[in-house]
């Protein structure tokens, strides 16, 4: 069965900003405070969509969600006019905006884990809203995240859906950031890699000491069980806790991959070896051979890695069987690491290509491109049940950009977030934003 992997990239909103959300994550932490560029970043993520679609891969756009979120600062007891629940909140509690007011949406690999109908028991495409139960800022949008994929894919004879999992700590799922499939091809049955950080009902399992392990294993087999996922074709891995110590929050900081071939840091796992014979075995199962490369701590140490960000690229399978990695700027700009890559291209094994695109906005609050990407393998048949709107083409590339520059601010800082006009800039944009992807009345401020 022939099938094709398409990559949602999700559309930066209007009030990107650094306000250091995310503890553990260096980069979110490191630029608190500093201006933000939401055009800049939004056209930046359009380019690299443009990019693919030249390349001729298969691309999508999942919109941002509505922000500051006012219904939740309704809900927690801020009353009055939009502009009186802001002036209120900035001045009883800003902290509160600030994570309300927070584009963190735009990383959609946090927004579910997605498994293809190769690997389900009903031959459907499965979708799982991660609870992002560990960050009040993420743990708000799985309701939207929901009604977003709910809408696109929408035909049940072909996709299901799942609610989040309860948000209780024991159930923390980051989605498909925590999430690898590795198959023969990409319309065969695979097996699926859970990576987590931490188990909630193990207190002897080792935790890491500076930051906090967000993704649990209970999560990564309730998502696996609701999938209907055959239990001899799933892989559970721990996290190195020393790599959460040092920076990598999500596996997709440490390890990618795509096909055969899965391509990872020596720190990423922490009984490598068993996950290794796990995924080998599994995959040999169902006709294919595991190609792993590892790239150990002398050629790059995890500074290295999570500075660069080069796990957190795209690996990406071309029309003629051989891959591209897609990788952000930061790592041409690493010596060490760029000389790692050019090695990479010379020796045999089936990354042929490097692709380098500029998200200095994403990268500058902890996202790379893999992070903004949320990859979705359908047949023909689920490809034309899905919503067309949103599949990107020259046009609505065009369309697209048109638009940011019509609707988003070139600076941005988080006390704006109190600035009613940014919100009715916001408003403004995506109304006019679904009408660009046909998808109706998505937000509550439409349906009023």
């Amino acid at each position: 069965m022939s099938a094709v992997e398409v990559n949602f990239d999700g559309l930066v909103g209007s009030t990107h900003n650094y306000a250091g959300l995310s503890p553990g994550n260096l980069a979110s932490m490191g630029n608190r405070e500093q201006p933000a560029d939401p055009r800049g970043a939004a056209l930046q993520g359009l380019a690299k969509m443009r990019r693919l679609l030249e390349l001729g891969f298969v691309q999508g756009v999942l919109p941002p969600q509505e922000r500051p979120d006012l219904a939740t600062l309704r809900a927690l007891g801020f009353a009055g006019s939009d502009a009186q629940v802001l002036a209120r909140a900035a001045g009883e509690a800003p902290a509160l905006l600030t994570a309300l007011g927070s584009a963190a949406s735009m990383w959609t690999a946090n927004a579910a884990t997605v498994s293809p109908g190769a690997d389900t028991a009903d031959g459907r495409v499965h979708f799982t809203a991660a609870n992002l139960h560990a960050q009040l800022h993420r743990s708000i949008e799985h309701p939207a995240t929901s009604r977003v994929l709910q809408t696109i894919f929408s035909d049940p004879r072909h996709f299901a859906h799942h609610p989040a999992l309860p948000a209780h700590a024991s159930f923390g799922d980051e989605g498909a950031a925590n999430h690898t499939r590795l198959c023969r091809s990409h319309g065969e049955p695979g097996v699926e890699l859970f990576v987590y950080g931490r188990s909630a009902f193990d207190p002897q399992a080792p935790q890491p000491q500076r930051y906090p392990a967000r993704q649990s294993r209970e999560a990564s087999a309730a998502v696996a069980r609701l999938h209907g996922l055959d239990a001899g074709a799933v892989v559970f891995a721990q996290q190195q806790p020393a790599a959460i110590d040092a920076g990598v929050f999500h596996n997709d900081v440490i390890a990618v991959g795509n096909g055969e071939l899965l391509l990872y840091h020596e720190d990423a796992f922490l009984d490598g070896e068993r996950v290794l014979a796990e995924l080998a075995d599994q995959l040999a199962r169902r006709g294919g051979r595991l190609q792993a490369l590892c790239v150990s701590r002398a050629a790059l140490s995890l500074e290295q890695a999570v500075h660069s960000y080069l796990f957190n690229s795209q690996l990406l399978t071309r029309a003629d069987g051989s891959m591209l990695l897609l990788v952000p700027e930061e790592c041409r700009e690493q010596a060490q690491v760029w000389a790692w890559l050019q090695a990479l291209l010379a020796a045999d094994n089936p990354i042929r290509a490097v692709e380098v695109v500029d998200l200095r906005q994403s990268m500058r609050n902890g996202g790379g491109p893999a992070c903004l990407r949320l990859r979705v393998v359908l047949t023909p048949e689920q490809l034309a049940a899905t919503h067309a709107g949103v599949l990107l083409t020259p046009a609505l590339c065009d369309s697209l950009e048109r638009w940011v520059a019509r609707h988003y601010r070139d600076r941005l800082v988080s006390r704006d977030l109190a600035d009613p006009q940014l919100l009715d800039e916001s408003r403004a944009a995506l109304d006019e934003l679904t009408q660009i992807l046909k998808l109706g009345a998505l937000y509550s401020f439409q349906r009023v």
